[in-house]
């Protein structure tokens, strides 16, 4: 144990624990915040209160844009997830010209078009379409933003699935969609749940789009509404913000429990062809 092998280690111990304290901080300020009868931005023992808690359900727009979040991220995730499931197995299964050259590009248009590269393009197109102002129409363009990327990430799961499952179930008299519901996205179910979690976590978090096409504030979601979150002098409201932050972590915490409850995180299959 030499005096340049224990600095090491205790450089290292402090960046590991600098690292720590960058995401536990912003967590213990959530967790206190909220029952804090003189709430700050510092970190500090709260006094216990629910009255920051009333103040947020009393808001006028909270708890609406909250339920505005889920129906967006509902929406959203089941449309991405449906369609990246039809679109994957067609990918795998039928042979295209160019279709992984097809693949490949549409992930790296969706990768390089941002959405705010898009955002003249998409807000004249819904404007032309009648859907300023309407939540399906927003959580349409949030999914079809999020389509290609969960296309190619399923596509890898409906690869894994072997062709010799398929034409046993065929042989039995399956009909095509008995062979996609019952054979091939049962085993792909982990690739499901990824796509599941990945497009509703990307969804909760959208800001530009709902932002850009919902300009009724009783339809934003909360990721909107957190930017009005002011007090009189036009100070961050640190008596609903807190609370507003906890709720709104609520869904993501559920959904990752749920998965890894189910899952575990280990998104991999154990077929043998």
């Amino acid at each position: 144990m030499t005096p340049g092998w224990v600095v090491r280690r205790i450089g290292f111990y402090a960046l590991v624990a600098v690292v720590l304290a960058f995401f536990a901080v912003p967590m213990l300020w959530l967790a206190g915040a909220p029952f804090d009868a003189r709430p700050g931005f510092g970190l500090r023992w709260p006094e216990w209160t629910s009255a920051n808690v009333h103040a947020t359900l009393r808001h006028p727009f909270a708890v609406r844009s909250l339920v505005n979040s889920l129906v967006l991220c509902l929406v959203a995730t089941a449309v991405t997830t449906a369609f990246a499931a039809l679109a994957a197995y067609a990918l795998s299964r039928v042979r295209i010209p160019g279709r992984d050259a097809l693949l490949y590009v549409l992930l790296l248009l969706s990768s390089v078009v941002t959405g705010t590269a898009a955002m003249v393009p998409l807000f004249v197109l819904m404007l032309q379409l009648g859907l300023i102002d309407s939540r399906f129409g927003t959580a349409l363009v949030i999914a079809g933003g999020m389509l290609p990327a969960a296309i190619f990430i399923l596509k890898d799961f409906v690869d894994a699935v072997p062709r010799s499952y398929e034409e046993s179930a065929r042989v039995f008299g399956a009909s095509p969609r008995q062979v996609l519901g019952h054979v091939v996205l049962p085993i792909a179910r982990p690739g499901i749940a990824t796509i599941l979690v990945w497009s509703f976590v990307n969804a909760w978090g959208n800001f530009l789009l709902p932002f850009l096409l919902l300009r009724d504030v009783d339809k934003q979601p909360a990721a909107v509404l957190m930017r009005t979150l002011q007090d009189e002098g036009g100070s961050a409201n640190l008596t609903v913000i807190p609370v507003f932050s906890l709720l709104y972590s609520i869904p993501v915490v559920l959904l990752y429990l749920v998965v890894n409850q189910r899952y575990g995180f280990r998104f991999h299959g154990g077929i043998k062809s």
